[in-house]
């Protein structure tokens, strides 16, 4: 029978075959066509056969085809048919889909979404067919009988594929489903019913089936919905993010099967790949991308931001296109971050309203960690965005060796934050990306040479870490490294230090880059520029503290602890213990030849030798050799020749030019440590050896040199020095500059020696004696230059230089003055507390090392680089000035004391202040450990149960000591209170507060003790009652909001400075004694503008949070309508802030403020205050068109405004040019025509606000008026129209302007244009 149908099907006309196809029944052709189709014969002719004969312009024909094609489908999905087959059959069956009908493509079609609804597809093979046939179908023009109705072709083609999308599809058909759909011409109506039901199968899918369906989506959004399906895929893998963390972190037992997290972040790499392909091919994706994002932002930044939109976003970067735009968007997403973190850290009225999230830069660094499953396509992105922050964010231009922010202190903290996020970005990806490091590593060495000119400490502390990190991995990187050694003399010297200590490790395990940096060195030593020469001392004196020598002590003092691997190879490689000996001397030799240099180089030299020494201690007696030799040179042997040394051979004269050649005083130093360390360390392991004996005499011989110059200084006399009184200090005479320099050399030495005798002293009374002796003749010479710098009036008094006393010793000294009380030592000491200078003095240099903490981070003298002892010596210092301001008051101490000058308590209580301020900035994690060594009571015993005791209630106990103080203070008279004091103990406890948890009972007692104090006290002192009035405010925000505090505020303003209209008499109200005449302005008055300004600043966050999700609600309308309910509170919170600012604002602005700072600042804020409740307006506007309506609250607040605000804003303004005009009448007649200039230029500069403002009222009415039509509520009922600023020319003021000259004519001018506004304002009410 096949081969009677092949024939006829050969012949030219179809018509033999079509009878006999009709003679034949159904089920005899179809198996026929199964038997040729599963042998694998000839069943693609036959099937061609048979089309052939089954016309469709024949109904029979037609059925026939369409009976056959169904059982070909069926064929095919059955899975019998060889792969070769079946695609033929396909192939033949997609040819004949256009020649259908319509009716019988819809019945083909139907059954093909039947089969798919109910899951029937076998292997799926078929469904390449639906395209074909939807196609087919929608070029259909005529009407189709469809379900009850008439369709068109197009709209069948639409029905269907709408029953496809909301049916079921089987799991593994639905990348096929999805994939059909490209090939069928789709409306944008069809693509986004296609889209959501793709998107809504990702839940049921495995893990590893969604980067094909996403593909398959991607190639779908050319066609449209790009948004949709980048909204679609961003959102579920953000969520699926945040379970897995959810589920990691075990908070909650998710009835989930975990994810593995390789697993999870393959997948993600692998789609984040394909997002960038199709972006590369399709830009308009990319910028939908883009817009998605920022459309996130404009709320909150957190919004739409999750760890794989960021990691998506850095991969974007590739693409040169999108590069800055999105870097720009990253970067501005964490400084928005990290500013809204401020803003909530510091206002608990926020942290109640908004609730805490993760913010952009913990996501980044997610990604970095997440990186590590092969997203080698973000580590470029990561890298750029680190250097970028880092670049934009770091510390900026430095001035006198200071970094000086450009941005005010408040906006620092965020920029810091962005800066150490790049700086941590750049460090996990280092750690985590082998092939990038060689790229990190080269642009932190290229920032740090080629930016000298500005601060790159941040770029010096990251090559540090990375050096710290893997040393061993960085040798491959060593040509980077040695080539920026190169630079070293071109660069300041502080950026050599910090380099050459962060690649130390470097230098230890390679040989090759050691040497480099020693033939650099060398070369330095003696270059041209001065600083070149100090950067090689540097770099040597590194080398020599860090390259051990066998046999040294172990110290446990290292700055930069190395891993085990950097040891092992130090140990191993042929650089061992010996071969360090031979290269540290020689690099003493080198050394040695600096002492013939510039004084700064010899200064240097001196400083470093202490540390190498203890680092390095068999270095000891090559080093005191080098000092003793140099000494000799300057020391005069003769035990009866006085002064004891050579101070003209310290002096350099070339010409009219003087200048220090040797710094003797710190030659003295340097050598006093070095032996103090010496007895103390090396000593006391000295088992008697015979060849230790030439060295102890030689140690000896040091000794007795010091011992006897200590002998001839006290005997000698300033006349000695040829530096008493009648000598020339002045800095105009080389005779007075030579003066100057000797007597702080002599100054210096005294200085070293009182602490050298207190070292050996051992309390004996006559080494306290020869202390006082030592510092009465400091004393002399520091009193001679002060005097001499005061009648001078030269700023000789800036270079008092910083004391050469270690702060070690200035700590054991102040212990012993003030809290020992041993019986044995109380007879010597005697000697010292007798002098009241001596131990003013003692408390002064305290001062001077914590202030040089505060501005360097590190103070002069040994061990003051290193912060462990820094920390010790300042909790030893803190103890004695706490037990002696606290014992000694200053009341009882002045009272006694007729001398001039602080007195010794007010010194205390300033070095306290000093202190807490030193230690929050650089040891805030020491805090626990620094406030329990304060605690005097301590006993070792107790100690462990101490343990348990928090911050908050350590700092509780030290807060009360000072509240005391400061009730002492105020309880005295007027004319004997003590401002200075006053103030510093507000200082300190405003430094004090900062600890104290805001949610504890100990910080709402401190701030009702602080509201307490400043409603019952009044003091004139203005800068007082500004810290004062500052530490209110500043515990107020973190416990509420401060409005109600601000209304009180201001009444009491109102009430001291009475009414702009003067027949109106205020009542006064008494909130606050702390206001009166003297305080209330300016002082108070633009402290509470300021804190009304921040609360406006809360409100105003609070609208743009509010509005980003409005606008992103919109969207969908269900969404809408369901979420305005969160947002009630906040509304309800911003209405109540801006109802309270509202009466803030009518008491201030009907007030008297004297012209000046007040009144401008006053007018700038009523400016902030109109855009506010304008942005309000607007907000209302937008959830209008959702909610179709406005709360009751928010109309209060506009009747408020209307009636409490508007009119007296007008008064106000005219109250003030009015005050212009007048000042301006009665400085014509009067006075000078240069104070009349400065008087109009404030007057310009009072009345500059007045049109700003002026608008900003306007605005708030047109946006009203825009609400009233919308919402149906009038809320113009309230509101009088302001028509005061229309104006008329008047020919007679015009000629009278037109006679004047220029200066007036402006004046004349600005009168007459608010001529009519000043019978404008609303009457006022009465007050009675």
């Amino acid at each position: 029978m096949d081969q009677k149908i092949l024939s006829l099907a050969a012949e030219k006309t179809a018509d033999k075959l079509q009878e006999f196809l009709q003679t034949l029944r159904e089920d005899d052709l179809t198996n026929l066509l199964q038997n040729q189709a599963v042998k694998g014969k000839v069943a693609g002719a036959l099937l061609r056969a048979i089309f052939k004969g089954s016309p469709c312009c024949e109904e029979a024909g037609a059925l026939r085809r369409h009976k056959i094609y169904t059982y070909c489908i069926q064929l095919v999905e059955s899975g019998d048919l060889q792969k070769e087959i079946a695609s033929e059959i396909i192939g033949l069956l997609m040819l004949e889909a256009h020649h259908f009908p319509g009716p019988l493509l819809v019945e083909l079609a139907n059954e093909f979404i039947s089969a798919v609804r109910e899951g029937s597809l076998v292997n799926g093979q078929s469904l390449e067919l639906l395209p074909i046939i939807l196609t087919a179908l929608a070029t259909k023009k005529e009407n189709l009988a469809y379900g009850k109705g008439v369709l068109s072709g197009e709209e069948c083609k639409k029905q269907l594929i709408n029953i496809l999308c909301s049916g079921r599809w089987d799991q593994q058909y639905v990348i096929q489903l999805t994939s059909m759909f490209k090939d069928v011409p789709l409306t944008t109506e069809e693509v986004e019913f296609v889209v959501e039901k793709a998107l809504s199968m990702f839940s049921k899918m495995n893990l590893q089936e969604i980067p094909p369906l996403v593909y398959q989506l991607l190639v779908l959004s050319s066609k449209g919905s790009r948004k949709s399906v980048l909204e679609g895929i961003i959102a579920f893998f953000s969520a699926l993010d945040k379970q897995h963390n959810e589920e990691r972190s075990g908070d909650e037992l998710l009835d989930v099967v975990t994810v593995p997290s390789g697993e999870l972040r393959h997948v993600e790499g692998t789609i984040i790949l394909h997002i960038v392909f199709a972006i590369k091919l399709d830009y308009e994706l990319g910028r939908e991308l883009l817009k998605h994002l920022k459309a996130g932002q404009q709320g909150d930044s957190n919004n739409n931001l999750s760890p794989f939109s960021i990691a998506l976003l850095l991969s974007v970067t590739r693409i040169q296109r999108f590069q800055d735009q999105v870097l720009d968007l990253l970067k501005t997403s964490v400084v928005k971050s990290f500013k809204d973190l401020q803003l909530l850290q510091g206002s608990k009225f926020l942290q109640n309203l908004v609730p805490h999230r993760s913010y952009v830069s913990t996501m980044i660094l997610e990604v970095v960690k997440n990186s590590v499953h092969s997203w080698d396509h973000v580590t470029q992105g990561l890298v750029e965005l680190g250097f970028i922050l880092m670049d934009s964010y770091g510390p900026k231009k430095v001035l006198d060796g200071k970094t000086i922010e450009t941005s005010p202190s408040l906006s620092r903290m965020p920029n810091q934050h962005a800066c150490k996020l790049g700086a941590n970005i750049l460090l996990e990806t280092f750690k985590i990306h082998e092939m990038i490091r060689q790229e990190i590593l080269e642009q932190v060495l290229n920032r740090v040479v080629t930016r000298a000119s500005s601060p790159i400490s941040h770029f010096l502390d990251l090559l540090s870490n990375i050096v710290m990190y893997a040393p061993l991995v960085l040798q491959s990187c060593s040509s980077k490294v040695t080539e920026a050694f190169d630079y070293l003399s071109f660069l300041p010297l502080q950026t050599v230090q910090r380099l050459l200590k962060a690649v130390q490790p470097l230098l230890k395990v390679s040989m090759s880059m050691r040497d480099s940096l020693i033939l650099v060195l060398r070369k330095a030593m003696f270059a041209n520029q001065l600083d070149a020469r100090k950067s090689a001392v540097a770099g040597f004196l590194l080398l020599l503290k860090n390259f051990k020598v066998l046999g040294s002590l172990s110290s446990s003092q290292c700055s930069q602890s190395l891993s085990f691997s950097q040891v092992h190879v130090d140990v191993h490689s042929h650089y061992n213990s010996v071969a360090n000996e031979t290269f540290c001397l020689e690099i003493m030799d080198s050394l040695r030849r600096c002492l013939s240099q510039q004084a700064d180089v010899r200064l240097m030299l001196y400083e470093g030798f202490y540390d190498v020494l203890r680092r390095n201690s068999q270095l000891a007696n090559s080093i005191m050799q080098t000092l003793l030799s140099q000494l000799k040179q300057f020391y005069e042997p003769k035990p009866d020749l006085l002064p004891p040394l050579k101070l003209e051979a310290c002096i350099l004269t070339q010409g009219d030019k003087i200048s220090l050649q040797e710094p003797l005083d710190y030659l003295l130093c340097c050598i006093q440590h070095c032996l103090a360390w010496y007895k103390n360390t090396v000593i006391p392991l000295q088992q008697g050896e015979e060849e230790e004996e030439e060295e102890e005499a030689f140690y000896q011989a040091l000794d007795d040199i010091l011992e006897s110059i200590t002998n001839r200084m006290i005997k000698s006399e300033l006349e000695d020095f040829e530096l008493d009184k009648s000598a020339d200090f002045s800095q105009s005479t080389s005779i007075g500059i030579k003066n100057n320099i000797c007597a702080f050399l002599v100054m210096g030495v005294c200085e070293v020696l009182i602490e050298y005798n207190f070292s050996i002293s051992n309390f004996s009374k006559n080494k306290f004696e020869d202390i006082l002796s030592l510092f009465m003749c400091y004393k002399k010479l520091s009193d001679i230059l002060n005097e001499k710098a005061g009648k001078a009036k030269t700023k000789m008094a800036n270079k008092t230089n910083d004391s050469l006393l270690s702060m070690k010793f200035v700590s054991s000294l102040l212990t012993v003055l003030f809290r020992d009380s041993i019986q044995s030592h109380q007879e010597s000491l005697s000697v010292l507390r007798s002098s009241s200078e001596f131990m003013r003095y003692a408390v002064n240099i305290a001062l001077q090392k914590v202030q040089q903490l505060k501005e360097t981070g590190h103070v002069s003298g040994p061990d003051g680089q290193n912060p462990d002892k820094i920390f010790q010596n300042l909790c030893d210092i803190t103890r004695v000035l706490l037990w002696r301001y606290t014992s000694i008051p200053t009341s009882v101490e002045e009272s006694g004391k007729k001398e001039k000058g602080k007195s010794i308590s007010l010194l205390c209580l300033e070095g306290l202040q000093k202190i807490f301020s030193a230690v929050q900035q650089f040891y805030q994690p020491k805090i626990q450990q620094f406030l329990r060594a304060l605690d005097v009571t301590d006993k070792e015993g107790e100690e462990r149960e101490d343990a348990d005791v928090s911050v908050t209630q350590r700092t509780a106990f030290q807060i009360r000591q000072f509240q005391r103080s400061l009730l002492n203070l105020l309880s005295s008279q007027e004319e004997d209170f003590n401002s200075k004091e006053a103030l510093l103990l507000v200082t300190v406890l405003t430094s004090l507060s900062k600890l104290l948890e805001p949610s504890s009972p100990q910080f709402v007692q401190m701030l009702s003790w602080t509201s307490k104090i400043c409603k019952e006290n009044s003091r004139e002192d203005a800068l007082f009652c500004k810290s004062l009035m500052n530490l209110l405010f500043s515990l107020h925000v973190l416990y509420k909001s401060p409005v109600i505090l601000l209304r009180d505020l201001s009444q009491d303003i109102h009430g001291h400075l009475g009414d702009i209209d003067q027949d109106v008499e205020v009542e006064k109200t008494n909130h606050f004694a702390i206001v009166n005449l003297r305080t209330a302005a300016p002082t108070i008055c633009l402290l509470v503008l300021s804190q009304a300004e921040k609360v406006l600043e809360e409100v105003d966050w609070l609208i743009t949070k509010l509005k980003g999700q409005v606008s992103q609600e919109t969207v969908s309308e269900e969404a809408s309508s369901q979420t305005t309910l969160p947002n009630q509170p906040v509304e309800k919170a911003i209405v109540m802030q801006l109802g309270t600012l509202l009466t803030f604002f009518h008491e201030l602005v009907q007030t008297a403020l004297p012209s000046g700072s007040c009144v401008d600042t006053l007018l700038k804020d009523l400016c902030k205050m109109y855009t506010t409740l304008t942005a309000l307006v607007r907000y209302y506007l937008q959830v209008c068109q959702s909610s179709g309506g406005i709360p009751k609250n928010m109309e209060k607040l506009v009747k408020l405004s209307g009636s409490h605000l508007t009119p007296v804003c007008y008064s106000f303004i005219s109250y003030v040019q009015n005050k212009s005009k007048s000042l301006n009448y009665t400085g014509e007649k009067k006075e000078k025509p240069a104070t009349v200039a400065t008087a109009m230029a404030r007057v310009l500069r009072e009345t500059k606000p007045i049109p700003n403002l002026i608008f900003a009222i306007e605005q708030y009415e047109k946006f009203l008026i825009h609400l009233s039509k919308r919402s149906k509520v009038n809320l113009m009922q309230h509101m009088k129209l302001s028509t005061s600023r229309d104006f008329k020319i008047k020919g007679n003021i015009l000629d009278m302007v037109l006679r004047e000259d220029g200066e007036d004519e402006n004046e004349e001018g600005t009168a007459s244009e608010h001529g009519e506004q000043n019978k404008e304002p609303a009457k006022k009410k009465r007050k009675k």
